[in-house]
């Protein structure tokens, strides 16, 4: 039987709706919840991402602060700026878009951030939250993994999970997310990586397999048991012949094979990715709450 295709796009117009519903409630009482977005020079994929995000806050009703900045801005300049939307109150959420241009220091930006307004989960101390279980801002890669399998009645309580990928970004925080000890969690997770031996037997006792590795193929479909739920993060741009932009996207997983196997699989594009945004959203509109609640 094949798999049932998790639509990634449905349950981020779900999550939307519900966003939206919450930004009225705080607008009654007089708040707008703000996101600033910094992008730092002419990146072609870093603009199509941030117009893509401030279009989803107009969406639900969320103020979108935008500053974009040449490519040449100093990082005394850069730190100026977020210090400033650091003390501003109109703003919940801090979005500084990644890579910066060389010449400056990604870290040192990240820290500036305060954790209160870090709506993309990766200052350390928001890090260090998740990792020991506290409220905390989460990574939206991962939060949005766990949402799909949430809302598709994927269980992960006691399930044997396989983590392909151990980036900072998607891979070490899903797996820490997963064996917290909460009803998106109380899994047993592998985390498997370049230097794994034998991952096709790791993957082979996976019930679900979260591939993030950023190479297509990854995960094939003699490494899949029947049943499993895939997870496929991943997001390759292939050469096409065919398309009229010369090349197509795929995931890491091998998804017509594995699709004919697999109990849930999510699709490249239209499955994690546009929870990614959605999650994003979120953790602004948290911020927002949190804020009023201190009022």
């Amino acid at each position: 039987m094949a798999a049932k295709i998790i639509d990634g796009k449905q349950v981020a117009a779900d999550m939307r709706a519900e966003l939206k519903e919450k930004v009225a409630k705080l607008k009654d009482r007089g708040i707008v919840p703000g996101l600033a977005v910094v992008l730092v020079g002419e990146d072609p994929a870093s603009k199509s991402y941030v117009t893509a995000k401030e279009r989803a806050c107009e969406e639900i009703g969320i103020f979108s602060d935008d500053n974009r900045l040449p490519a040449d801005t100093s990082q005394e300049d850069l730190m100026t700026l977020v210090e400033k939307l650091n003390n501003d109150p109109k703003i919940n959420g801090i979005l500084v878009q990644l890579p910066l241009p060389k010449h400056l220091n990604e870290s040192e930006v990240l820290l500036k951030i305060n954790p209160d307004k870090d709506v993309d989960g990766f200052h350390p101390v928001n890090v260090g939250k998740m990792v020991v279980g506290e409220k905390a801002f989460l990574p939206c890669t991962p939060h949005g993994i766990l949402q799909l399998l949430k809302r598709n009645n994927i269980p992960t309580e006691g399930a044997e999970v396989v983590v392909v990928g151990r980036s900072n970004i998607v891979g070490k925080p899903v797996a820490n997310m997963l064996i917290q000890k909460n009803d998106m969690g109380n899994a047993t997770v592998t985390v498997c990586h370049t230097r794994t031996k034998n991952l096709k037997e790791h993957c082979l006792r996976a019930d679900i397999i979260i591939a993030a590795s950023g190479r297509p193929n990854t995960v094939t479909a003699d490494m899949v048991k029947n049943g499993a739920a895939v997870i496929d993060v991943g997001v390759n741009r292939v050469e096409d012949a065919t398309k009229k932009r010369g090349y197509r996207l795929v995931g890491d997983v091998e998804f017509d094979a594995i699709k004919e196997k697999a109990s849930y699989i999510t699709p490249v594009p239209g499955g994690v990715g546009p929870m990614t945004i959605t999650m994003l959203l979120f953790n602004t509109v948290e911020s927002a709450e949190k804020a009023a609640a201190k009022k």
